[in-house]
Formats: C-alpha cells, structure tokens, sequence
C-alpha cells in the first residue's frame, strides 16, 4: 500500500498556487502561512534502495499541460491587489481614475495616465516578504510564475485571471558581468550589462507587451470592442507585439517607417502574421498617424502611450536588484527614444523602495543618440523649454525619435533619482559597440549608445572606478549584423572605423598563410 508524506515549507511562492495564500488569516500580513506538499512512494520503493527512483512532487496529471495546473490549483483567497489609471503625476486631490479595463490612454486634459497601485495593500506584507516570494519563483515552469514579468503579477496587474494571460517566460535575463570591457577600457571592475535582449523576440519590448496583450486578451472574452492590436515602430514593437499577438490569435497592425529599419526587424512582424503598412515618414510621423487611427477603429493602442507596457518593462529593475542579492548598483544606464523605459526603471526601482525590499535607488543616466537628442538638449538647457526635434537618420534606429511622447515621465523619474542625461555621436556609438564586442559581447547599437555615456561619465570622473554600474542592454545585436558589417568593412561614410576587424585576403599556399599567421603571433605575442 502506497505510503504519503506531508512536507512543510515556509516558502509561499514555489507552490503552483497563482494567488498569494491566507492573507486573511496571517495576522501580521509579513510572513505567508506554511502550506504542505503532498508527496507519494511506491508500495515496492525501500529506501535503503539506490536504484529506486526519487519521489515525484507535485507532477502534473497526465492529461494536464502547465495553465490546467495552474487553474487545478488555484487559491480560493479573496486577492486583495488592485490597480487603476491615474493622471501621470496626479496631485493629491486629483480624483481622477479609470479601472484598467477601461479602453483610455489619455487623462481628461490630455496628458499621460499611469497606473497607481494601491500601496496600503501592497503594504501589509513587509520587503522581505516580497523578496523571499519573489526569489522563490525564479526559474520555474510554474504558469505564470516563470515569467520574469509575472513572477511580480501582484505588482505588475494584480487582478487579472491566468487564464489570460499571454506569455512567453520573458524576463529573468542575463546580468553579465563585463569583465575585460570594464577593466581594459574604464577601469572599473564592478561593470555589469543586463542584456534585455536576450529574450523572446530579441528586445527588451516583451515585456511590456506580454502585459499589454494579455489585458488585450482579457477585454476580448469581456466582449469589448477591440478587433485588433495596433502600434507604430521603429522596429522592435512590432517584433513584440506581432509575436505576442500571434500567440493568442488576435489581429496585430504595424506602422513602419519605409526605409528606416533594419531586415531582421522588418522580417519578425511579416513572419508572425501582422498586417504591415510601411508608410513613407518617420517613426513620429507613424506615431501620429496610429493615434489618429486608433480612435477611429476598435483597434487597441500599443504604444508606449499606453501605460500598460510600462508595468512590465518596471520588472527589469526589479529584477536587476534580484540578481545583486537585493543590493542596490550606484548607477543605472538606459538608451532612451520615446522615454517610455526609463521611467519604468524609475517606477520599478522607487516600488521596491516604498515597499521596503531596499533602502535607496540608484541614479539614473538616460543615454540618447546625437541624431535624436531632444530629451539631452532639454536637459542642458536646465530643464527651461523642451523642443522636439527632427529626428536625423542614425545607427541606433530604434531611438530615433525627435518628439518623445514619455518626455513628462522621463524628465520626472531623472529629477527624483538625480539624473543625468548624456548623448553619443554616430562614430562613438559605433567605436564603442564594437569595443564591447572585442571582448566577448555581440551588442546592438542602441547599448553603443549607453556604453558611450559611461565612457564619458567615468572618464570626466562623475563615475567612479568602484562604482557598480548597469549598462541596459535593449536589443540582440544579431538584429544589427549590417551596421556591425559596415563598419569591420569601413564602408560608412566619414566615419575612421578605427577599430574595424576585417578578414585578411591571403593567397592559397601554405607559405602564404605561415607568414600572415607568424606576423600576428607575433604582434600578441606577450612583451617581456
């Protein structure tokens, strides 16, 4: 007779139960109730036998795939989480709100809306509950709780159903430790790049968008009008978003700039499905364009306009201070275009704050390309007058943007983290792009972009040598193998490419190539 066993853990979140547990019953609202897992042996199974296989915990029933677990094990606890729309930076007596299952991107005046959290709620558990639950869902296949993003759902949408969501396990990426850059060209020995890149579709963008349409998701099976998911793009958002939308069977639209980005971008939407117009503008123009479109049609936003995309993209903050053992860097460095990410990594760092998982937040650089610098010249002038631009035509594409719509929230989360704001040129974007990759990096152009703001801020000493910094990695570079060609090939116009690497042409005898190989031995040879 099958024998059973109850083990007790103090861990809330490893269980595949989707909701936090007896919040209700745990007085002191900072520590989850012990939950048992039930575990089975086999009547024939001795445990003085090594060859007898390890006891199963918590298997899946046959027919089950991991969402049926889910749902099978779903808490019956009432959640307590809740979230709204607000004006973005609301005053006190503003009372303006909206339920997130509303179909609204812009407040009554016109401004930005952002999603408030209610915090009190959020309140009752104490930060090393929310590091202990956090942590004990890295990794996992548990749905959802595997995601980088929704390993935080009660901070990111607390009040949605699993069921609904759409996701692909984004996030929990790689904080490399870039050794050889920072020591050889900075000095530093405590520099770190989170490659936001390495994920579903390429770019930091899943994990807004996993949020985004599965709210979208959600307001379909409530019978709302939306038909379909639109965005403008540079390149990377429709990447997410016709991927993310393609999953879940639901329509996405895409507005490209003809000519102004690259074909492993352009490629990702046309083969997940999309409807793709490429329209002769700019990304502002396209901007414009889906804005106008969107309120016409039942198709639903996915712009950055759209506060929903911030909520995952703040994950990647919290997921960094994860990774340092919930120690907070001194510095933290994001390319920046339509602003919308570095207030997300504001947002994220400041929640982990007032929640009390750490007791500061770093300073925040935000890096923008010299073609599309709106955001550095507002900046320099002293935060007097902001003027868009006209976006010139630069490497880092996805940046490219002259008329921010985040600028109100990448101006506030700069001010109250004592920011600062740094821009890089065409050939110093590049240069640095590609000293990156001499040392073991493949980096896109946008994080040449951030790279040469640490370059600037460590070299004019407003960055320390021990300073433990981040450097936000937004893309793969493998989306940008044609500027790396350029450049190791010296084809770009007025640019030295100085630090180009280009194949030797050597002739087929072997004479030939023992003396090639004999010179460059010798020239790395150690000098003694």
């Amino acid at each position: 007779m099958a024998s059973s066993c109850s083990l007790f853990n103090s861990s809330l979140a490893t269980k595949s139960n989707f909701q936090l547990l007896h919040h209700q019953n745990n007085p002191k609202f900072n520590r989850p109730t012990p939950t048992v897992i039930s575990c089975t042996f086999s009547p024939t199974t001795s445990s003085s036998n090594n060859n007898s296989p390890s006891p199963q915990k918590n298997r899946r029933l046959p027919d089950e795939n991991i969402r049926d677990e889910a749902r099978r094990r779903r808490s019956t606890a009432e959640n307590i989480f809740s979230a709204k729309y607000i004006p973005f930076n609301a005053g006190p007596d503003s009372t303006e709100s909206y339920s997130l299952d509303e179909i609204v991107y812009r407040s009554r005046s016109g401004g930005l809306l952002d999603v408030q959290h209610d915090m009190e709620a959020l309140k009752k558990f104490d930060g090393a509950y929310w590091r202990e639950l956090f942590d004990s869902r890295v990794g996992k296949t548990t749905w959802p709780l595997g995601s980088g993003v929704w390993s935080k759902k009660e901070w990111v949408l607390p009040e949605i159903d699993p069921d609904d969501i759409v996701s692909a396990f984004e996030g929990n990426s790689n904080l490399f430790w870039a050794e050889r850059f920072g020591k050889q060209f900075l000095g530093m020995n405590d520099l770190w790049v989170k490659h936001c890149g390495i994920s579903h579709t390429g770019s930091f963008k899943d994990l807004g968008m996993t949020v985004l349409v599965s709210q979208v998701n959600r307001l379909r099976k409530m019978k709302r009008a939306v038909v379909g998911v639109g965005c403008a793009s540079t390149g990377d958002t429709s990447a997410a978003l016709s991927a993310y939308c393609a999953a879940s069977g639901i329509p996405s639209i895409v507005f490209l700039p003809a000519n102004k980005i690259s074909i492993a971008q352009l490629v990702q939407p046309i083969a997940n499905g999309a409807f793709v117009l490429s329209i002769d503008t700019d990304f502002d123009g396209c901007m414009k364009l889906i804005r106008e479109v969107t309120a016409e049609l039942p198709i639903y936003l996915a712009n950055s306009l759209n506060s929903l995309r911030l909520e995952g993209q703040k994950t990647a903050a919290i997921e960094i201070l994860q990774q340092f053992d919930w120690e907070v860097p001194d510095w933290v460095i994001v390319p920046g275009g339509n602003l919308g990410n570095i207030y997300a990594f504001y947002k994220g760092f400041k929640m982990c704050q007032e929640l009390g998982l750490v007791d500061r937040i770093p300073r925040l650089v935000c890096a923008q390309a010299a073609n599309a610098n709106p955001l550095y010249l507002y900046y320099k002038s002293g935060w007097n007058e902001f003027k868009a631009v006209k976006a010139n035509t630069t490497f880092a594409s996805a940046i490219q943007i002259g008329d921010p719509v985040s600028i109100d929230r990448a101006v506030y989360a700069l001010k109250n983290s004592n920011g600062i704001v740094e821009e890089a040129t065409e050939e110093e974007l590049m240069d640095a792009t590609v000293q990156a990759d001499s040392t073991g990096m493949f980096i896109c152009p946008h994080t040449g972009v951030a790279l040469t703001a640490l370059i600037k801020l460590r070299n004019s000493g407003v960055i320390g040598a021990g300073d433990r910094t981040v450097v936000v990695s937004t893309a793969h570079g493998l989306k940008f193998t044609q500027s790396k060609v350029d450049y190791h090939s010296k084809e770009i116009p007025d640019m030295a490419c100085r630090f180009a690497n280009p194949p030797v042409q050597v002739k087929a005898d072997f004479g030939s190539v023992m003396d090639v190989l004999m010179k460059y031995l010798g020239d790395k040879a150690p000098k003694h």
